[in-house]
């Protein structure tokens, strides 16, 4: 799986830039003209999913979490945030390197004040 992974392989991928490193993880961004500021903290060594990260993979996040929250606070200022791993292909993950996205969110935004379940509920309550 490893020769496949795009995250295995961040050296091509040159518009996907490494903004923090620790001992395990990465937090990479790519520039976006949606969801501006938002990237991934991935572990350097390729797990499918968050329920293969090791513990020292998990304190290694939290580490890097704190610090990206920081970081973002400081260059975007977002008003919140969105914090979360999707698990497995019908849970919709896409890349299949554990990944845990922090998307900064914003007052003036269309869907300000709706979390990320907020179409599912919907769907739920509609049926």
């Amino acid at each position: 799986m490893k020769n496949k992974c795009l995250l295995c392989q961040l050296e091509n991928d040159n518009q996907q830039a490494i903004v923090f490193e620790s001992n395990y993880c990465y937090f990479l961004m790519k520039k976006q003209t949606v969801l501006i500021g938002s990237g991934i903290i991935i572990p350097k060594a390729h797990k499918e999913n968050v329920f293969e990260l090791s513990k020292e993979e998990w304190e290694d996040t939290y580490i890097l979490l704190k610090k990206v929250k920081n970081y973002l606070d400081e260059h975007y200022q977002p008003d919140g945030y969105n914090v979360g791993w999707n698990s497995g292909k019908i849970a919709g993950q896409s890349i299949f390197h554990a990944h845990l996205h922090i998307i900064p969110r914003y007052k003036n935004e269309e869907h300000a004040g709706k979390g990320i379940r907020y179409w599912l509920k919907n769907q739920t309550i509609n049926e």
